[in-house]
């Protein structure tokens, strides 16, 4: 096996990857999700990026094979869309612990002040997990399991989602609708058909959580900001998702979601809270469960949480983990917080990393 070298950047731009290259890579991998699109790192990174950029990228001959997407902020090092990303990861291929080690190794020794790593979502299905045990030992880290969020999933059926879609409570509510008047489904991919409908998106989003203890998120122009750039950004890749569910010319329901190698995703829905006894998010759900089904998409994933909801649909039950590897020296220097682990699937009940970031 040919050695592996490891350079780093501070700049998107400065990886000899094209996006084209980039998502190329991704699908080596075992985290190929959205989040990990160069489209999606670098609206996030111009969006919310703080502290210095580490784009650790893994070479084999001359060619990369594997790109850690790191940030780095007070002594401490991120996954690149650590908030509002459901599952984050690795670049490429790194089933191969010389590569993974690496990767590590280069983006610590680039810091003065290294603390630790705290890698946030990442999935269990991504067999990473495992790894980490081996990587904390050669580079002599401690390990923290600081754990799990469940991510469910609808599993296509013969029919695709179609019997989901037809469950009478879904059925019911729309049938409601109908009775009353027009219900127009408008289904988008495009950027210059949902760049004109987003403020209406984000303002309906705000009023649905105005007086509950979850304000929108949509109240921090830096989000807004966020949608719009990636919007721009992904227009031509053929994942976005952008449903608008009008009854008599009224906006009753958005979803800004995707739909990406298979995955047809829940992302961010709204409804109009005036109507919320009619239950206009059970027909917005129904028609996604419409159009995956049109689509053919293997799945349909619910994203993090576990909300009651999505129990009436799941087939399964995914899990994205929280990781911490620490430098031993730093970390005995407080040993009073905590106790490393020493294999994955033990569970701390404090952590020694930072509170998630939540851009």
């Amino acid at each position: 096996m040919s050695e592996i070298s490891v350079q780093v950047f501070n700049r998107f731009e400065q990886v000899p990857l094209a996006a084209r290259e980039w998502n190329c890579l991704l699908r080596d991998g075992s985290n190929n999700a959205v989040f990990m699109t160069y489209q999606w790192q670098r609206a996030w990174w111009e969006s919310f990026g703080r502290g210095e950029l580490l784009l650790a990228a893994a070479l084999r001959q001359g060619r990369i094979v594997a790109v850690a997407p790191f940030f780095y902020d007070s002594g401490m090092i991120y996954f690149v869309g650590s908030g509002g990303s459901d599952y984050l990861g690795f670049v490429g291929d790194v089933s191969d612990l010389a590569v993974l080690a690496a990767l590590f190794d280069a983006a610590r020794q680039s810091v003065a002040d290294f603390i630790g790593f705290v890698l946030y979502m990442v999935p269990d299905s991504s067999r990473l997990g495992p790894q980490l045990s081996q990587v904390a030992a050669k580079l002599d880290l401690l390990l923290f399991d600081e754990g799990e969020i469940i991510a469910p999933v609808l599993d296509a059926a013969e029919d695709g989602f179609a019997s989901a879609g037809n469950k009478s409570s879904l059925v019911r509510h729309d049938r409601h609708f109908r009775r009353e008047g027009r219900i127009d489904v408008i289904h988008s991919s495009q950027h210059s058909e949902i760049l004109p409908q987003l403020d209406e998106f984000f303002d309906q989003h705000v009023t649905r959580w105005r007086g509950t203890p979850y304000p929108s998120l949509f109240l921090d122009p830096s989000q807004r900001a966020f949608y719009e750039t990636l919007t721009t950004a992904a227009s031509d890749e053929g994942w976005l998702r952008f449903t608008r569910i009008l009854w008599n010319d009224v906006p009753i329901a958005f979803h800004f979601g995707f739909h990406y190698a298979g995955a047809f995703l829940w992302y961010k829905p709204s409804f109009e809270i005036e109507m919320a006894r009619r239950s206009p998010g059970e027909v917005l759900l129904r028609e996604l469960l419409l159009l995956a089904t049109e689509e053919r998409a293997t799945v349909f994933d619910f994203g993090i949480g576990d909300e009651a909801f999505k129990r009436r649909f799941a087939t399964r039950y995914e899990s994205v983990r929280t990781w911490g590897l620490y430098s031993r020296d730093k970390l005995l220097a407080e040993s009073h917080r905590t106790t490393a682990i020493e294999a994955p699937g033990a569970r701390c009940d404090k952590s020694p990393g930072l509170l998630p970031i939540d851009p």
